[in-house]
């Protein structure tokens, strides 16, 4: 469980790297509304992308389905921040697999934080 200290101490977080750590050492026991939080802090704090990306592509390996909302906003949060498309690569690779290039067109369609990322990465696709 998360303890007062504990979110006073998030506030203060220089970059994300603290809140990622919270989210992974508590997933266990983590409530929707927590999460939210957590996530809010995360986006706020991590100037760089580096730890919302992260965040998106650790709980989409724990569960996709359960925490589809915050990866969203983590992901969104990835797009505005990382300019350097240093993270934007393995978002793409860990959310929409390996093979997203074949499916790029559907996933643009169904989906607009890919949409964005491939617009990001590759601006000069068509789709």
């Amino acid at each position: 469980m998360i303890e007062p200290t504990d979110t006073d101490k998030l506030r203060r977080d220089p970059d994300g790297l603290l809140t990622y750590e919270c989210i992974a050492n508590h997933i266990d026991s983590l409530d929707e509304a927590h999460l939210d939080e957590l996530v809010d802090n995360m986006i706020s704090v991590d100037m760089t992308g580096q730890f919302t990306a992260s965040a998106a592509r650790y709980l989409h390996a724990i569960d996709a389905a359960n925490y589809a909302a915050a990866i969203n906003r983590l992901v969104a949060a990835t797009i505005d921040k990382d300019r350097e498309r240093r993270y934007l690569p393995d978002v793409l690779n860990s959310i929409y697999g390996p093979d997203y290039h074949c499916r790029a067109a559907e996933l643009s369609a169904t989906d607009n934080n890919f949409r964005r990322i491939y617009k990001r990465l590759y601006p000069n696709s068509v789709i």
